[in-house]
């Protein structure tokens, strides 16, 4: 039992010394804020740090996949589709070459970037590509064609984003049933 452990701690150790993690890098004191908030609040704002319990919460704005509507409904409208590639943090879903089985020699591939977060019409920007083969799948021809497809796909988007945000809100209300204002005018605000 002991040759076993010393055996994959000998293993974990050659894996992490291959880790770039852990070589040293030559780094300048010029690139970090001396004071120590200001370091934290860098580290925070480009993912490389955590707060236990919560931690001071101010002038953070966090928004991850399973909150956005938008994005939610873009996976589910696509759902049938294989996907190549979905990059939250880049904002854009392409999908892989689908073809219905009746026909093989003719593909499409979809690709949707996301403008904003934001339910509306102008939120999205879908890539609709066609792809046409002849001569067993060998000289193939894609063109790009924003028709139809592309506003049907745009539509169920944002139809089901709408309906995901509806639901959101009315949860919202129900855990939450009373209703807390904010400030709307400068008098308002707190005072420094």
């Amino acid at each position: 039992m002991k040759t076993i452990a010393i055996a994959i701690s000998i293993i974990s150790l050659m894996f992490l010394t291959g880790c770039q993690a852990l070589k040293y890098k030559k780094v300048s004191a010029k690139d970090f804020p001396p004071d120590p908030n200001e370091r934290v609040k860098k580290n925070m704002e480009e993912g490389r740090g955590f707060r236990l319990m919560g931690g001071d919460k101010k002038d953070t704005n966090y928004s991850f996949a399973t909150a956005n509507s938008l994005w939610r409904a873009t996976l589910d409208t696509l759902d049938f589709m294989p996907l190549v590639s979905a990059n939250y943090s880049g904002g854009i879903v392409v999908t892989d070459w689908y073809s219905e089985n009746d026909n093989p020699q003719e593909s499409i591939k979809i690709s949707i970037r996301f403008l904003t977060n934001e339910i509306r019409s102008d939120a999205l920007a879908v890539n609709v590509f066609y792809k046409e083969c002849s001569d067993g799948l060998t000289k193939c021809k894609v063109n790009q064609k924003n028709n139809e497809l592309a506003s049907q796909i745009t539509i169920s988007i944002l139809k089901k984003a709408s309906q995901y945000e509806t639901e959101r809100i009315d949860k919202y209300k129900k855990e939450n049933p009373y209703e807390v204002s904010t400030p709307t005018k400068e008098r308002d605000l707190p005072k420094n």
